[in-house]
């Protein structure tokens, strides 16, 4: 903190220093500096797989070099250990004949106590509300009058506000601790201050000030249901906790401390992150079920033998257990990728269980009569087993491609990727061991031949004459093929692209951004009325708005910047016809405000996106230059560009240069005529303008700031404060402000943002209807075509288009690799080239089917599908081996 300087002063003094000095920390990514009014924020963005406690110590060390560059009484501090992902829980502190000044002190020190020893709490972070002070409002007439300067006052305060010990004394055999009690204790203590002696008599500081308790300054304004003003808590989880788990622990420890707050309190949620866990768990749960129970019906019924589907049905539940073993050794929680992982590997799990049953019933009907069961079954394993465990081992590998994502990507499906390599390698072990052994106990009595299995005669039938007229129209069918191999073309170079597919987390955030220098009075009633409307709407079941800034180094929003938390009832309560899509769309259409910009996303997703890159839209631009007026008019023409390219929602470039100032510049000669010096001027405007805090005030466990300034009515318009404010000068009696300096209303940054040292400015697009990879295409061609840069300027494309671009590049590095390894096992496993390239060659034409449904139902290519289709070509090669098994065999019974 840096209170009450400008951001271009807190920028030169605070952040500049501490930025150049991140930019050398080991392993770090990107260094970014925020500078507000009074604030600053620097965040170090490390490369992924970086021990965050090693980060925070390295940090540290820069820091502390760092921190002897700073002005004196600025202290820098680390941030808790935890980022904006980690705000799982938000709560609002309702009260009935409550002030918000009441709320806010009772969510500062008492319920923020209890939460915090919630386990893998990082913080608990207060916001809204008004945050009590202690404010002695000085009379400057009367000050003059008495020969009294801010400073005496200033001194004489701090000088009435301490304890001390005096060691101890012994009394009657008892030792007494000897200590002097001098803490303030309210109001009437601080106007008992005396500040001087006249005529034998005190002055006191209620002769020449008025002590009244009232509100800091506020930087973040919350409101609930457009009701009004509420004041709130945050809850941080702290990095690498479990989410369900702080999320349970907060609950419990706010239950408890819950009956003692005052009559009528009450802690209302307004986010809980454990909905959307929970969801989706039971979700993936359910589906791990279903497919368990299908996987044992095919068997069942494709097999007509209980007992040998047993084998697969045993076989499944075991490989799972196997997963989840790996899972908690690994320390990968159950969340919806990792079980997405096992998921997907269910019916390729099943797969080689299945086939050497089948084997297994072949053989024992050709078998000799007399031959032993155990013989028979050892020879069927023995024959098909190498085969599939090769094409188990296939798939598996057909995953590497997943493990090499970075970022955010390799976070979303590395736990994917291992659960279904997991899963997979389980299988491919108790292919050979388990299941062969458990053949022998359970594959025996009446086998029923596959010719007398209706289904399977059934299947039979068809597929007979379609095989005998491929044979025989080989040419043809593989010319048909190729061709529609070839069509294929066209649908997918009509797919789309995108990073990833929009999650629907059950709660959409409304995250709007108005013009720079609004006043936080006109925030709050500008919140308000975007809730009331948005309540409005029969599928919301609460709306939480904030404006500004929490008390956390997590959130560096400024006042203009809105993030409203929109709760969503159960979709059966919804009406009929409307989609997320569609909601989004109405309420869009109903918050059209002049001057401000709306933008659309989920809370998690908006997190991510503003700690990843610092853009909480799909799209943003990054200006990059030397000075902050020409970046400003480099993005107004970028914004205007944007904005007509299809599929723009809405774009917004940051007015930088917005903000409204009172310059007050000390005038040198007439300094120096009344034996003045600029930091005498520079103390009073702190002082008299500023409110300089200059003591706290001791309430048992709370703690409040002392202010001193001068009254509103003195401070409220620059003739005012020319005329009324006083500078004291070095002989006695005080000479106006405006006589010793120039005063005058100018424009400036209300926010300078930094990246890597460099002056950046960010313009946020959000976008619909269009995918992202062709809308940033077309957007990047219209930008170059129209905007000339001047030198020493940049533009740089981000958000969400900047992880699709990077898991782009990775690809092609990793997938034709990957192909290689899969080649060599094949070859490895055939030991002959020919059938190596068929299964090869087959590959494609596995995808042919997956390409045209997406065109057919307006899928993009994401990350996602790119996973998806990773897993379909392990299948595919998998029936290619088992195929080319059987045709071998079927090749040497024929010879």
């Amino acid at each position: 903190d840096y209170p009450a300087q400008a951001p271009q002063v807190v920028e030169d003094q605070v952040t500049y220093p501490l930025t150049t000095a991140m930019l050398t920390v080991p392993q770090s990514k990107v260094v970014r500096g925020f500078s507000f009014f009074g604030v600053s924020f620097v965040y170090v963005i490390f490369e992924d797989g970086t021990d965050p406690y090693w980060a925070r110590s390295r940090v540290l060390e820069y820091l502390n070099a760092a921190a002897q560059k700073l002005p004196q009484g600025v202290t820098p501090s680390l941030g808790p250990d935890a980022t904006g992902v980690g705000w799982v829980y938000q709560y609002a502190v309702l009260g009935k004949n409550q002030t918000l000044g009441e709320l806010r002190s009772l969510q500062d020190w008492v319920i923020r106590f209890a939460a915090s020893r919630a386990d893998g709490v990082a913080e608990i972070a207060g916001v809204g509300g008004f945050v009590k002070q202690y404010n002695i409002v000085v009379d400057p007439f009367r000050l003059r009058a008495q020969g009294i300067t801010l400073a005496m006052v200033r001194e004489a305060v701090r000088a009435s506000n301490m304890d001390v010990g005096g060691r101890t004394i012994e009394l009657s055999e008892f030792e007494y601790m000897i200590r002097g009690r001098g803490y303030l204790q309210g109001v009437s203590d601080l106007e008992e201050i005396a500040l001087a002696t006249v005529g034998g008599v005190a002055l006191r500081l209620k002769d020449v000030a008025r002590v009244e308790i009232g509100p800091d300054e506020r930087r973040g304004v919350t409101e609930l249901n457009g009701e009004g003003e509420v004041a709130g808590g945050i809850v941080l989880q702290r990095f690498g906790a479990n989410a369900l788990t702080v999320i349970d622990s907060v609950k419990q420890k706010l239950a408890e401390i819950a009956p003692s707050l005052p009559e009528g309190t009450e802690i209302v949620p307004v986010y809980d992150r454990s909905h959307l866990i929970d969801a989706a768990i039971e979700t993936l749960k359910g589906t791990l079920i279903e497919e368990s129970i299908i996987v044992a019906l095919v068997c069942v019924v494709f097999l007509l033998h209980l007992r040998s589907a047993l084998v697969a049905i045993i076989m499944l539940p075991v490989g799972i257990l196997i997963a989840f073993g790996a899972m908690r050794l690994f320390g990968i929680g159950a969340n919806i990728i990792s079980l997405g992982g096992i998921a997907i590997a269910v019916g390729a799990m099943i797969d080689a269980a299945i086939v050497m049953i089948e084997n297994a019933h072949k053989h024992l009907e050709r078998a000799p009569a007399g031959k032993p069961r155990r013989e028979v079954l050892i020879e069927a394993a023995s024959e098909v087993g190498p085969a599939l465990f090769f094409s188990l081992l296939i798939i598996t590998v057909s995953f590497l491609p997943i493990f090499t994502l970075q970022s955010q990507e390799g976070r979303l499906f590395g736990p994917l990727a291992f659960t279904k390599t997991f899963a997979m390698a389980a299988a491919a072990f108790l292919s050979i061991t388990l299941v062969p052994a458990l053949m022998v106990v359970f594959v025996r009595g009446r086998i029923i031949p596959e010719h007398r299995n209706p289904i399977n005669r059934m299947l039979i039938w068809i597929y007979r004459p379609v095989i005998r007229a491929v044979l025989k129209a080989k040419t043809l069918t593989i010319v048909l093929a190729l061709v529609v191999l070839a069509v294929s073309i066209w649908p997918a170079r009509q797919l789309g692209s995108e990073f990833m597919p929009t999650l629907n987390e059950g709660t959409l955030m409304y995250m709007p951004t108005t013009l720079p220098g609004i006043s936080v009075t006109k925030a709050a009633q500008l919140l308000q009325m975007q809730d009331r409307i948005i309540k409005s709407f029969p599928e919301v079941e609460s709306v939480y708005g904030k404006s500004g800034r929490a008390a956390t180094a997590t959130d560096s929003a400024p006042s203009e910047m809105f993030e409203t938390l929109i709760n969503l009832k159960p979709k059966d309560e919804w009406r009929p016809g409307v989609t997320i899509d569609s909601l989004k769309a109405e309420m869009d259409a109903a918050l059209q405000f002049p001057g401000v910009s709306n933008a659309w996303t989920m809370p998690i997703q908006a997190r991510i996106d503003m700690l990843s890159t610092g853009i909480r839209t799909p799209v943003g631009v990054k200006i990059f230059g030397t000075d902050l007026g020409e970046m400003e008019t480099i993005a107004r023409q970028v914004e205007a560009i944007v904005e007509k390219v299809r599929g723009t929602s809405s774009a917004y470039a940051e007015r930088v240069t917005g903000g409204y100032f009172l310059d007050i510049v000390p005038d040198r000669e007439a300094l120096g005529r009344y034996g003045l010096s600029v930091a005498d001027v520079q103390d009073v405007i702190s002082t008299a303008l500023g409110g300089e805090t200059i003591t706290t005030m001791v309430e048992g466990r709370e703690r409040y700031g002392v202010n001193i300034r001068y009254p509103r009515d003195l401070r409220s318009n620059p003739q005012a404060i020319a005329n009324e404010v006083q500078v004291a000068l070095p002989n006695g009696g005080a000479v106006p402000l405006g006589e010793v300096a120039q005063i005058s209303i100018t424009r400036g940054a209300t926010s300078i943002r930094t990246e890597n040292g460099q002056l950046a400015t960010y313009i946020f697009v959000d976008i619909s209807g269009r995918d992202l990879g062709g809308y940033v295409a077309e957007a990047q061609k219209a930008v170059a075509d129209a905007v000339r840069l001047p030198a020493g300027y940049s533009i740089a494309w981000s958000g969400q288009f900047e992880y699709l671009q990077r898991a782009e590049a990775q690809m092609k590095i990793v997938v034709p690799v990957t192909l290689l390894i899969i080649f060599l096992l094949l070859y490895l496993n055939f030991k002959a080239i020919t059938e190596t390239l068929i299964v090869m060659l087959s590959l494609p034409f596995a995808l042919v089917g997956g390409v045209w449904l997406m065109w057919w139902l307006g899928f993009n290519m994401s990350v996602a599908v790119v996973v998806g289709f990773i897993a379909l070509a392990g299948v595919a090669a998998e029936t290619g081996v088992v195929m080319l098994m059987y045709l071998d065999q079927a090749m040497v019974e024929v010879q």
